[in-house]
């Protein structure tokens, strides 16, 4: 079998992505489902929850429509793939050139045009100074002060699944509309 089933009962080839095959609601409905930091947190905290947050962030920086959308989407790849850790993600190159090429075409999918250098790097320079948050608050972890950028902490208290799954299709309905 060379492909996955997804939540709304699709043949889904992470190694070889249909774009007719990406599905907001298999996204938010995965991305809700999957922790951040493998589970090593002091609570439940989805990556939905962190694209959100760093969906926020954006607008809190005053960040184009298309950047807010990209960091909604930015981890929307973890949805067919599952979540890494960095430094495994780092020793697996091909998993990385995979994920690479699912981000690509669930960005094309969703967005007016591909994402310039500069907008890319906001993406995730958000990205980065999320994670350093996450693990600020999760984990009582310093990864180097990053987490002193963000404008908007988030509430890191547990809600339920189906609700965060709701809340990331709102909002990916909203951007959307927006763009």
């Amino acid at each position: 079998m060379s492909y996955m089933t997804t939540f709304t009962g699709k043949h889904f080839d992470p190694a070889s992505p249909d774009p007719a095959l990406i599905d907001a609601r298999d996204i938010a409905h995965a991305l809700s489902l999957i922790t951040r930091g493998n589970g090593h947190v002091k609570t439940f905290w989805s990556v939905a929850s962190h694209c959100l947050a760093c969906e926020a962030e954006a607008a809190a920086r005053g960040l184009s429509v298309r950047v807010r959308l990209a960091c909604l989407l930015h981890d929307a790849g973890e949805a067919y793939l599952y979540d890494l850790i960095r430094p495994i993600k780092e020793l697996l190159p091909g998993y990385a050139r995979v994920e690479e090429r699912l981000l690509e075409t669930i960005w094309n999918a969703f967005l007016d045009r591909p994402l310039t250098a500069a907008e890319r790097d906001a993406v995730f320079g958000i990205d980065d100074d999320m994670l350093s948050c996450d693990f600020h608050y999760l984990m009582a972890e310093e990864l180097g002060g990053r987490w002193k950028n963000v404008r908007v902490v988030p509430d890191y208290r547990f809600v339920p699944f189906a609700a965060v799954e709701a809340a990331y299709l709102k909002r990916l309905e909203a951007l959307r509309a927006a763009l």
